[in-house]
């Protein structure tokens, strides 16, 4: 069970980093927080945003606090970092 928590995780935090990188939501552009779950199923909501939360603690995801919510955008100084782990768990590559 543990594993597959663990693998489902990693899995979870792979396509969000993914979503993010394919539409070049680095450095200066953002989008808003609440949008992170989008395209994951509804019962995964909780676990998406701890692996969200998981990944600003690591520096891959960094926040812009504005009047109208949060903001979160990739950072751009740790790109290659995200790239080899997209391309480690999901085998996509960006080029």
């Amino acid at each position: 069970m543990f594993v597959r928590y663990v693998m489902e995780e990693e899995i979870i935090k792979a396509r969000l980093l993914y979503h993010l990188r394919k539409k070049n939501v680095i450095g200066a552009k953002h989008t808003h927080y609440d949008t992170l779950k989008f395209g994951f199923p509804k019962h995964l909501g909780k676990e998406v945003e701890n692996v969200a939360k998981d990944l600003i603690r690591k520096g891959w995801l960094i926040t812009k606090p504005t009047s109208y919510g949060l903001q979160v955008s990739l950072n751009k100084d740790k790109i290659n970092e995200v790239d080899d782990f997209i391309r480690k768990t999901l085998g996509f590559n960006f080029d």
